[in-house]
């Protein structure tokens, strides 16, 4: 069962999550928070699976919440929610080390798939912001040296690596390479360990910083 709290300054969007997730068999809403100072005491002394974080609420925003917690609870898995798809809110979410990262335009289905999988430790980047973001790390004027944490990968390690980084999803990597799905789970959850990585999210952006992926590579 995956224990869920909301965090959400409205009410009836509060509500209207409960219903969704509520319904699911394997989900448990375990709490409400309206405000980020609320969800980072309730996530501690409830102790969630997942918390699902408006990014902007008042007091502590969700962003702020989701690094707090980041640092004392690494554990608690954070999904931020958002409205707006912007860069200082996509940024700031992925510098506090969220597990995942959806618009709340995104389709019921999806938030739910997305909940199983921060879930299960497999971060996840809402596909309508990932070109974004990596268009923020090509635009950049200089390169990043390529960072010798990357040479603990293996060959078919940095290949994967160099593929997430790109957006692509685990099924269009196995396409790609001639690999099973789940022997790319496995290469990628490696990847993540070597390099100290929490999830997808930071890869993403990682390929990038750590000079594996190269401005205007295809």
């Amino acid at each position: 069962m995956i224990r869920v709290l909301l965090a959400d300054d409205e009410a009836i969007m509060r509500a209207g999550l409960r219903m969704l997730i509520s319904d699911e068999p394997d989900m448990d809403v375990v709490g409400e928070a309206a405000d980020g100072n609320e969800a980072v005491r309730m996530a501690a002394e409830i102790g969630p699976d997942v918390v699902l974080m408006d990014a902007r609420m008042p007091g502590l925003d969700g962003i702020s919440a989701a690094r707090a917690l980041a640092g004392t609870h690494p554990e608690i898995k954070v999904l931020v929610l958002t409205t707006f798809d912007e860069e200082a809110i996509v940024d700031g979410a992925l510098r506090a080390g969220v597990a995942g990262f959806l618009l709340k335009v995104s389709p019921p289905e999806q938030l739910l798939e997305a909940l199983r999988e921060v879930a299960a430790g497999r971060g996840l980047l809402d596909p309508a912001v990932v070109p974004s973001v990596i268009g923020r790390y090509t635009r950049a004027p200089e390169p990043q040296p390529r960072h010798p944490a990357l040479d603990r990968l293996t060959g078919r390690e940095a290949e994967v690596f160099a593929l997430v980084g790109r957006g692509l999803s685990n099924s269009e990597i196995a396409a790609r390479l001639y690999l099973g799905e789940t022997t790319v789970k496995t290469h990628l959850g490696r990847v993540l360990d070597k390099l100290g990585l929490r999830d997808r999210s930071q890869a993403i952006a990682f390929a990038y910083e750590s000079g594996l992926i190269r401005p205007g590579e295809d």
